[in-house]
């Protein structure tokens, strides 16, 4: 990996983890539409591995692969968002649910069913589910849930420095123990799909022959449980509880 000199070895770098480029590519390709290309996305996560070769030639304390993996991903994130592969219409009316899921939360103390979302922004249900079905790939966090005062960016500003930062380090186990009690608050086909989904790695095929449901079934279930999570831990409006302190996020799977 390092040359004689004790230099990182580019070339040897890039042939060695562009499979890891493509594992992640497509790890993100089984929860975004149709419209979204493969290689559009292993394009812009070569550019991040390469980003993440020269950053790390200038000392970051962390292990090499580890540090990639956040470059690489970063990267195919902001190739979406600059694409706008989810359309701002789609995004809109998820909003209004991640909206209505607070409302009705609070004021019945449990997470609402799909026909009480649906009732409270004044759709039939088939048209709600029709929703959730086009919001496949809404992401538990946006780019714009993550911008600071300053428009720093977040690998640059949670990476790139070996002091610590006690402030950053409470806020994101903060920020992650909301996350934790959102997912366990979840319905529990909802909170299975999850697991099935994020920790066993099956596909929404697989996860629908597991509940018995439909592979369009599995992507409502999926767009509904981000809202409800987005809704808990990001939240709307003027009520941005955790992740929006200081411009910080948690580190999720999108």
């Amino acid at each position: 990996m390092y040359s004689a000199q004790g230099a990182l070895n580019k070339e040897q770098l890039v042939s060695q983890y562009a499979p890891l480029v493509k594992r992640i590519a497509y790890h993100l390709m089984a929860r975004l539409p149709a419209s979204v290309q493969a290689d559009d996305l292993i394009q812009n996560g070569m550019l991040g591995l390469l980003d993440a070769i020269g950053r790390f030639e200038e000392g970051l304390g962390a292990q090499f692969e580890t540090y990639a993996v956040q470059r690489i991903r970063g990267a195919m994130l902001d190739g979406l968002r600059e694409n706008d592969w989810l359309p701002r219409g789609v995004r809109r009316e998820m909003r209004r649910v991640e909206g209505a899921i607070q409302q009705l939360e609070h004021r019945n103390g449990r997470a609402p069913s799909e026909k009480e979302l649906a009732d409270a922004l004044g759709m039939a249900l088939a048209d709600y589910q029709k929703l959730l079905q086009d919001a496949l790939g809404h992401q538990l966090i946006y780019l714009e849930d993550l911008t600071g005062s300053d428009d720093e960016n977040y690998l640059d500003r949670n990476l790139a420095g070996d002091e610590p930062d006690p402030l950053a380090a409470l806020e994101d186990a903060e920020v992650r123990k909301a996350l934790v009690t959102a997912i366990e608050n979840l319905p529990e086909r909802e909170k299975m799909m999850m697991a099935l989904y994020y920790e066993e790695d099956l596909n929404l095929r697989e996860i629908g022959e597991v509940l018995g449901v439909t592979e369009s079934r599995v992507c409502q279930m999926h767009s509904q449980a981000v809202a409800r999570l987005r809704a808990a831990v990001v939240g709307t409006g003027e009520d941005k509880p955790l992740a929006k302190r200081r411009g910080r996020r948690p580190r999720t799977a999108a």
